[in-house]
């Protein structure tokens, strides 16, 4: 089974939000940029901003495409669909659905544990360097 999944690169004063995956979840404490899944008769875009608001209580701005990757877990296929987005106020997100959020230099997201789909995104970023989108 595909599933069509967004996440929101989420850029604030130079750092990146990433989300660590709840206990007693596929890919339990894994990092990944926060998102979700496409649900019917939604664009990729209507689903990011609207799974961050599900999710964190942060309300964005969706910006341009970035990186989509494909990854085969032993659950499914996920192709995960990257987007630059920007916060609307200085909301700090609220921990809902994950074990907890960061704000970290994008320099060092390699220093974190991050889900398969989500390692192509985390090295086309950090090929972007120091030309980031602010």
């Amino acid at each position: 089974m595909k599933r069509d999944v967004a996440a929101g690169l989420i850029m604030c004063d130079g750092m990146i939000l990433i989300g660590q995956r709840k206990h007693g979840k596929s890919l339990e404490y894994k990092w990944e940029f926060p998102g979700g899944k496409l649900e019917d008769g939604e664009t990729l875009e209507q689903c990011l901003a609207r799974e961050l608001m599900e999710e964190m209580k942060l309300e964005i701005f969706v910006r341009e495409p970035f990186v989509t990757s494909s990854y085969d877990y032993d659950f499914g296929t996920i192709v995960l669909h990257s987007f630059w987005a920007t916060c609307k106020s200085q909301d700090v997100p609220v921990v809902l659905e994950h074990e907890q959020y960061k704000w970290v230099n994008p320099r060092d997201l390699r220093d974190y544990d991050f889900a398969p789909a989500d390692l192509p995104i985390v090295d086309a970023i950090i090929g972007l360097l120091p030309n980031l989108p602010a």
